[in-house]
């Protein structure tokens, strides 16, 4: 089954799921492919290849879900039971056998990942601000590849005061948000 195929079921995987359960703003479901799967997709270009992705809060599996049709190793980690079982089915569906999915509390799952290895990412879209983010996996030392909105500059600066982290910002292409890539002072 061709990339394309697999984002087309996605789509319309979550089309009809949408209708039980809220997964994504309904405003935005005759647009997902732009606003959700090509707005993931841009992680692409920032991500190493040869990483395992742990994707925090994964939610509708933005961008877990669509970095594994990509090709990636992924982790989704998911506390909201409907949810994943939307990923379940979704996993099962496209044939991803390089998708996990975790059901439970990020700080649960993080808690029992090695530091300081090259070996693992975190990504997360629309999940918490960066100094939360940073709270639950800040231990670890893993870079972030984050999605953010217009406000990150905010976001960067409450997360100064807490942390000591050198970053990078990616304008988006889907939006008038950023990708930004965080590695944590070690």
């Amino acid at each position: 089954m061709s990339t394309n195929v697999k984002f087309e079921q996605y789509a319309n995987l979550l089309r009809q799921w949408s209708g039980r359960m809220n997964l994504v703003a309904p405003s935005t479901l005759s647009d997902i492919e732009t606003r959700h799967i090509a707005d993931s997709a841009q992680l692409a270009d920032v991500l190493p290849r040869d990483v395992e992705i742990i994707d925090l809060g994964s939610g509708a599996g933005f961008p877990g879900v669509v970095l594994a049709i990509l090709g990636w190793r992924v982790t989704c980690i998911e506390s909201i039971g409907k949810k994943v079982a939307f990923l379940t089915a979704v996993k099962e569906e496209l044939k991803l056998d390089n998708l996990t999915i975790y059901h439970g509390r990020v700080e649960d799952y993080v808690r029992h990942l090695p530091a300081k290895t090259d070996k693992f990412v975190f990504t997360a879209r629309a999940f918490a601000s960066l100094t939360k983010i940073m709270d639950y996996v800040a231990r670890t030392k893993y870079q972030l590849f984050l999605l953010k909105g217009r406000e990150i500059s905010a976001e960067v600066a409450d997360a100064k005061r807490k942390y000591k982290f050198s970053y990078e910002l990616t304008p988006s292409k889907t939006g008038d948000g950023f990708i930004i890539s965080v590695c944590f002072d070690r």
